[in-house]
């Protein structure tokens, strides 16, 4: 074990502002390209949509697979060796996408993207922990929150002004000198304060079953709302990456260093933050497509202006999340998260029940009040759960949360996009039963099709308000970890192969 890189007797803020620029521009490019895909079909002559849709699928893949390994990438070498290398892929990544010409290189460059983007949340996070005592956390990962959710939130927005006024190229040449100064910062400024683990080793197996099962289920749960459940390649990605995901748990647990150490679950503060957090990824990504569905293709409003509507809940994320974290560092989680997932049961329900007419105000206004209620739960959840883990656990519990959150929002968004395709289907056909299709005037048969999306949509948010119910229930069983010094002592202190807890407040 390397002890030169021990944590910091101040806190590097510094450091943690050029950590901050890199992970903030890794994050933004998550979503940034979405808006852009039909403008790219046009300009590279692609006849087929779901052929482009590879520029988002396949860096939510690549994304998905690497994310299980941070773990271990975080445990074997330096933070600054590994943000910097990291960032000089994310680089070319990104230098190639804007010059490149064609789609072949252009997904290329998306994927290398993505393979340097996907340890940015995971070292960011980690850094964070170590630089502060536990019981300053709260503000910390909310200022941490703060890019995590703003970057990702404001990408569709910023996505559809560049398209509609200037050239998509355009998204990723304003990436590449941000990125190309955060590399340069990060080689004059950034510093060691995480101990590494110089002994520790790969286990290539591990990383072939989590890459077939991870893999195999991000791509089959979000290709199946689009090709239907019955497709063929959907079923065997489903049930390859089922079987795959199996055999790495057995794997895992039997193994004495495991890639993805999964006896952080052994936590209970941990383990039902875990399961809060996914329920609540699977709610908001709900949000994050069904709101746009409702504003473009019942309301006709454009993607541009769509995206406008949904910046400020956006910015109120944002702007709320570290003041969630100084509310956390004062009062805990269960008071946040059950008058946070109160705010947002209620504002689902609100928007199950939007109509044909439903002012732009009224929708705003909704859709902006669930981001607040969203903003109050999942940072202070999720450093609650942490703060109940060794320091040397803090590397897989990152890994887990990030990969459970990822995979989680790609089957909630399938499950609820199939529901609402199914009850949009059936909605139309009672809607045409006893109708001649002949007598039918073309404005009539738009506003049928306008009324059964809209039940299907209404359908979908009900299903989310039920999910954002059972996360409220299970947001009353969380208790505070006790981040005393004696409790903290105690937590450092245990074998993590013969796990008992300190007992949470």
């Amino acid at each position: 074990m390397n002890t030169e890189a021990t944590q910091p007797r101040k806190t590097p803020y510094l450091m943690l502002a050029i950590l901050f620029v890199g992970a903030f521009v890794s994050f933004l490019n998550n979503s940034l390209l979405n808006v852009a895909l039909p403008s790219i079909m046009v300009d590279l002559k692609i006849d087929d949509y779901s052929t482009v849709q590879w520029l988002a699928t396949g860096y939510m893949l690549v994304s998905g697979v690497l994310i299980p390994a941070s773990a271990f990438l975080v445990t074997r070498f330096s933070n600054r060796m590994l943000f910097i290398t990291a960032m000089i892929i994310f680089t070319l990544g990104t230098a190639l996408a804007a010059f490149a010409p064609n789609f072949g290189l252009l997904l290329t460059g998306r994927m290398v993207q993505a393979a340097g983007s996907s340890v940015m949340g995971p070292l960011l996070m980690n850094i964070m922990l170590v630089s502060f005592p536990r019981e300053k956390r709260g503000t910390a990962m909310g200022i941490f929150g703060l890019v995590m959710i703003t970057a990702p939130a404001i990408g569709p927005t910023l996505s559809g002004y560049i398209v509609e006024y200037y050239d998509w190229r355009l998204l990723f040449e304003m990436i590449l000198p941000l990125a190309v100064i955060s590399v340069l910062l990060a080689v004059w400024k950034l510093k060691n304060v995480m101990q590494q683990n110089t002994e520790a080793t790969l286990d290539y197996l591990s990383v072939v079953l989590s890459s077939i099962g991870f893999g195999g289920l991000l791509y089959g749960f979000s290709s199946a709302s689009s090709d239907g459940w019955t497709d063929s390649i959907v079923l065997t990605t489903l049930i390859a990456g089922t079987i795959a995901l199996i055999i790495f748990v057995v794997r895992q647990l039997r193994m004495e260093k495991p890639l993805l150490d999964l006896r952080v679950y052994k936590y209970p503060m941990f383990a039902l933050a875990s399961i809060i957090s996914i329920v609540n990824a699977v709610a908001m990504f709900s949000g994050m497509i069904l709101t746009p569905a409702y504003v473009q293709n019942v309301r006709g409003i454009s993607p541009l202006d769509s995206g406008l509507m949904m910046l400020p809940g956006a910015i109120i994320m944002g702007v709320m999340s570290p003041i969630t974290g100084r509310l956390f560092d004062k009062f805990g989680p269960r008071v946040l998260a059950a008058v946070g997932l109160t705010i947002t049961a209620v504002s689902t329900y609100m928007l199950a029940h939007l109509q044909l007419d439903s002012s732009y105000a009224y929708i705003i206004f909704i859709y902006t009040l669930r981001m607040f209620g969203m903003s109050m739960v999942m940072m202070p959840i999720m450093t609650n759960g942490l703060n109940q883990l060794p320091t040397v656990l803090n590397p897989h519990g990152t890994a887990v949360n990030n990969t459970a959150q990822q995979v989680s929002g790609s089957i909630g968004t399938a499950v609820l996009v199939t529901i609402m395709n199914s009850s949009t289907k059936n909605e139309a056909e009672s809607l045409m039963a006893g109708v001649d299709p002949t007598t039918l005037t073309e404005a009539a048969t738009a506003l049928m099709t306008q009324k059964a999306l809209l039940t299907g949509i209404q359908t979908s948010f009900y299903v989310a308000l039920g999910i954002n119910i059972v996360a409220l229930i299970l947001a009353l069983f969380v208790k505070r970890v006790d981040t005393s010094s004696d409790a903290v002592s105690k937590i450092e202190k245990q074998d993590i192969g013969q796990v008992n807890p300190e007992p949470a407040k």
